[in-house]
């Protein structure tokens, strides 16, 4: 089963729309979606035409790269660039080779990113990870380095992938098992949904199955949490609410009762109290 790149940063949104994703399925008009989808493609667009403008026409290529084209290549920027290795295929918007190879050393070559956004998050670096992985595995050596172009300003942050490799390996194999797999994962709600065109589909579904997601507060180590309890719904939740006591109550509560000290000859049992 080959993990490509859209699949693998679905799946880091969320599994279900890595799933549907897989199975070629597709939503319903997302405005925001749309936008970033957008936003992200011009952003690419000027972001290689600001790299190209530095290399000769000559040293640069367009398309898919395969691992002679890449260690024998004269070239120095390769865009829009395509890498597959065994199960692992990864569109990389940019690869750059850095001047001053010599003959005794091999060729080095750093993936590149362009994201539109100012802040980056671990998502982001998890996706340049995955480039670098894929190209490795290509070129059969060591991949260390990236670069994410990202902001207004076109900054550009030199990241170390290896210490990510791991974690990327870990989750393409759980891709893997999930799209060998023929049940479709739960329908949950999560941050994502907002920006998702699955939204309206899930939305629903989980209504109709009153699943605990529909809580924004609840988190998965919560859910997880209720559900090896045997509550599964927000009606289940429901009935283990018990109303907070105001601070009077709980002093009430807590106090012990204090046996009457009666005072008068007069009563049965009791004696006076000096």
């Amino acid at each position: 089963m080959t993990v490509t790149s859209r699949l693998f940063e679905a799946y880091l949104k969320c599994p279900t729309k890595c799933f549907l994703w897989s199975r070629g399925e597709t939503g319903k008009g997302n405005a925001y979606a749309d936008w970033v989808r957008v936003q992200s493609a011009s952003y690419r667009k000027e972001g290689i035409s600001r790299l190209k403008h530095g290399v000769a026409p000559s040293a640069c290529v367009t398309g898919p790269l395969d691992g002679k084209a890449l260690k024998s290549g004269k070239w120095r920027l390769a865009v829009e660039s395509k890498v597959c290795a065994e199960n692992l295929e990864s569109a990389i918007d940019a690869v750059g080779r850095p001047p001053g190879d010599s003959p005794d050393k091999p060729a080095q070559f750093v993936p590149i990113r362009f994201v539109f956004k100012n802040k980056l998050d671990r998502h982001d670096k998890l996706l340049l990870a995955f480039d670098a992985l894929a190209l490795s595995e290509e070129l059969g050596r060591e991949v260390a380095f990236g670069n994410i172009i990202h902001g207004d300003r076109f900054v550009t942050l030199r990241l170390k992938t290896s210490p990510l490799k791991s974690e990327v390996r870990k989750t393409a194999a759980a891709i893997a098992t999930l799209l060998a797999g023929q049940l479709q994962p739960d329908l949950v709600l999560n941050r994502h949904c907002a920006e998702c065109e699955f939204r309206d589909r899930r939305k629903q579904k989980a209504v109709e199955t009153d699943d605990l997601s529909l809580l924004a507060g609840i988190t998965e180590d919560e859910r997880t949490r209720y559900r090896s309890k045997g509550i599964f719904t927000v009606t289940q939740l429901s009935y283990t609410f018990r109303p907070r006591r105001t601070p009077g109550e709980q002093r009430l509560h807590q106090r012990e009762p204090v046996p009457s000290r009666l005072e008068g000859p007069d009563i049965p049992g009791y004696r006076r109290v000096a």
